[in-house]
């Protein structure tokens, strides 16, 4: 009988338990790593519901916060989107002022007041709009110098910004000249040698924010049910820049006119902190009438034609603002109208050079309030 080999046998038992035990040491090696990402996936679940439960939490507290009015003097807004018309008037005027030899000279500019039709809807604190010119409805001046207005609103009860962005036309009017020695004045005559670009920040905070609606007269997004007035502080941000060709004035002006005033380009960022009062009055049901005046501290920084350098030519001083508004309402929850004017003044004053630059807006409009929030559903 032959003879069989013992080794081959034992070499593969030895193989087949080695490859037993790598199964075994395999299983063992990924059940952690399989611990391991449950856990890791466990973990990342729960920092994510924790950051969206502290998500709702804050804004639930900042609607508390924002909301919080006396009802017995305001009525919260009962919709989420209101929808309005408007018709607006727009007003702007500037004085170039300058002192040389004793003798000081002033030229004052503005254009005709133009009327703009415009459309907004608003969500809430918010109010986003578009305006256009009315000639451009009826077909108007071809030729006129394009104007542009955009503007952007976030109201609550304690607190407002608003953004806005304008740009003239070069239809301004010569109102009024002082100083000059002319054979006959020019006044109300076409000057097309000055535009503008004015781009801008406001905010205000409301001290009495529980009992003062500033919104209901300015956004129609409250109720005012009872007179109430409140201290206000605010800050301004804006970007003017005047484009003024002298070489258009009448012939005589220019021949008579200070060195200081022939410049081409007046650039300047203005800074300005406030601090005011704002007054409602209820004097029938739904009706309120607000007047409040927010003056302020203003740091200007300016250059006159792209001069650094010349002392003459550079701006950098501190003077007054201020900001003027005042409106009535009407509105019963559902549907109001009204009438408001807001008025910007900024002013620059040395001994050599003044630069005022003035422009406010006069809106008459109407619209309603829908969609009911959940909470006053019936």
């Amino acid at each position: 009988m032959p003879r069989i080999s013992r080794l081959p046998i034992l070499l593969l038992l030895l193989l087949l338990s080695l490859g037993t035990q790598a199964q075994e040491e395999q299983r063992e090696t990924l059940q952690p790593n399989r611990n391991l990402f449950s856990a890791l996936a466990g973990g990342i679940e729960d920092v994510g519901e924790g950051m969206a439960r502290t998500i709702r939490h804050t804004g639930r507290r900042i609607r508390k916060v924002v909301n919080n009015v006396d009802t017995n003097y305001i009525s919260p807004n009962r919709y989420n989107l209101a929808f309005m018309l408007e018709h607006s008037t727009w007003y702007e005027h500037y004085r170039l002022g300058s002192k040389a030899n004793e003798r000081r000279q002033s030229l004052n500019f503005a254009p005709n007041m133009g009327m703009k039709l415009g459309v907004y809807f608003g969500w809430r604190w918010i109010f986003l709009g578009y305006t256009f010119d009315v000639e451009d409805l009826f077909g108007g001046n071809k030729n006129k110098a394009d104007k542009t207005e955009m503007s952007l609103n976030i109201y609550s009860s304690k607190f407002g910004v608003d953004l806005y962005y304008r740009k003239t036309g070069s239809d301004f009017k010569i109102r009024s000249c002082n100083g000059f020695n002319l054979s006959s004045p020019f006044r109300e005559q076409d000057f097309g040698g000055l535009q503008s670009k004015i781009k801008g920040l406001n905010a205000y905070w409301i001290f009495n924010h529980r009992k003062f609606s500033y919104p209901a007269v300015y956004s129609q997004s409250t109720n005012q049910r009872k007179s109430a007035g409140s201290l206000m502080a605010g800050f301004s941000y804006s970007q003017h820049s005047i484009y003024f060709d002298y070489t258009q004035l009448p012939s005589e002006m220019q021949n008579d006119l200070n060195p200081n005033l022939r410049f081409s380009k007046v650039k300047y960022s203005d800074y300005s902190l406030g601090f005011g009062y704002g007054y409602n009055w209820v004097f029938r049901k739904n009706w309120v009438a607000n007047l409040s005046l927010l003056p302020g501290i203003g740091f200007k920084k300016a250059k006159i034609d792209d001069a650094e350098y010349d002392d003459r030519h550079w701006i950098k001083d501190i003077n007054f603002d201020l900001i003027t508004r005042a409106g009535v309402t009407y509105n019963n929850s559902k549907y109001f109208v009204g009438a408001s004017l807001v008025m910007h003044t900024y002013d620059y004053r040395k001994t050599n050079l003044s630069v005022t630059n003035s422009f406010g807006t006069l809106r008459v409009y109407a619209g309603f309030n829908f969609w009911k929030k959940r909470e006053y559903r019936e």
